[in-house]
């Protein structure tokens, strides 16, 4: 009976703990479990305090506590999206292994989205499963021309390393502060249509 206890407790504590937490750009609001279901995360208007995110060598940070997931992020520049139908799709669905903190390039710029300047207000939406169905969270931002400049690390057992200012406002492979072994990594994965080209 003590061996069952022993793997139900570890079992459960990961069921509880298989969420995924925005970290960057900012989400709209708290991170509230029981809502991430929701239509982000049941904070369904626009926040007043939005963040800059560069139209060129964006990063969305997130956590999660997933073995195995797959995600995809859509936007939408109405001034207050507040249902599913007002955001458009901007890369394909990719996916990912691992639990802890993870750095998913995004070039705007270069990605289905169309009609997207500098100045302009927006609301990006990621969309997370881990498996046990969709969660959402949301974040109101504001399109620049700058890079990105927030420090990410990914959590990976590969041995590049992604942490470390990604501030360069180049069109060179630094311009998010990712190593070759990353961005071949990312390659094989899909996600290489979401950063700049190596020169």
């Amino acid at each position: 009976m003590k061996v069952v206890s022993a793997l139900i407790v570890p079992t459960l504590a990961l069921a509880v703990n298989a969420h995924f937490h925005l970290q960057s750009p900012e989400p709209r609001g708290p991170f509230v479990a029981a809502s991430e279901p929701n239509f982000c995360d049941d904070y369904t208007h626009v926040t007043e305090n939005r963040t800059d995110f560069p139209l060129n060598g964006g990063i969305i940070s997130m956590n999660t506590g997933h073995p195995k997931w797959s995600a995809a992020i859509f936007i939408s520049t109405d001034a207050d999206p507040d249902s599913f139908d007002k955001f458009e799709q901007v890369n394909t669905f990719f996916q990912l292994e691992g639990e802890g903190d993870f750095c998913i390039p995004l070039n705007l710029a270069s990605s289905n989205a169309t009609g997207l300047q500098e100045g302009q207000n927006a609301t990006i939406q990621v969309l997370f499963d881990g498996g046990d169905g969709a969660l959402f969270q949301c974040a109101d931002v504001t399109l620049t021309s700058d890079a990105s400049s927030i420090s990410c690390t990914n959590s990976t057992s590969s041995d590049s390393d992604t942490s470390g200012d990604s501030g360069s406002t180049g069109e060179d492979s630094g311009a998010l502060g990712l190593t070759l072994n990353t961005n071949v990594l990312l390659g094989v994965l899909g996600l290489a249509s979401l950063i700049p080209l190596m020169a």
